[in-house]
């Protein structure tokens, strides 16, 4: 059975725990996702992001939507099987934010 989407009240609470990240429509269903651009020095810096965000992703086994064009990195998170955000996409960003803190 796949996760459960977050509430409303769950929702409106990523403003202020995942600040950086937008909410943004996902998908034919009506689901949402979360979104953030990373921007680096250089591709070497972005694509060593992408490394340390990929080793997450395969600890929590919730892997992102990503994109990479030099400097830049988008991703953007959402529960595929759920039709929309859950828990797993708010404790990967979270991760994913405490990744970029830490360096």
């Amino acid at each position: 059975m796949p996760p459960s989407r977050l509430t409303e009240t769950e929702r409106a609470a990523l403003a202020t725990t995942l600040p950086a990240w937008t909410l943004v429509a996902a998908g034919d269903a009506g689901g949402e996702a979360l979104r953030r651009r990373f921007t680096f020095p250089n591709f070497s810096a972005a694509w060593g992001f992408m490394s340390r965000v990929a080793l997450l992703a395969e600890q929590q086994d919730h892997h992102p939507d990503w994109s990479n064009v030099w400097n830049r990195v988008d991703i953007t998170l959402s529960t595929h099987d759920s039709g929309g955000l859950t828990a797993r996409d708010v404790r990967l960003a979270g991760a994913i934010d405490a990744l970029v803190a830490g360096h």
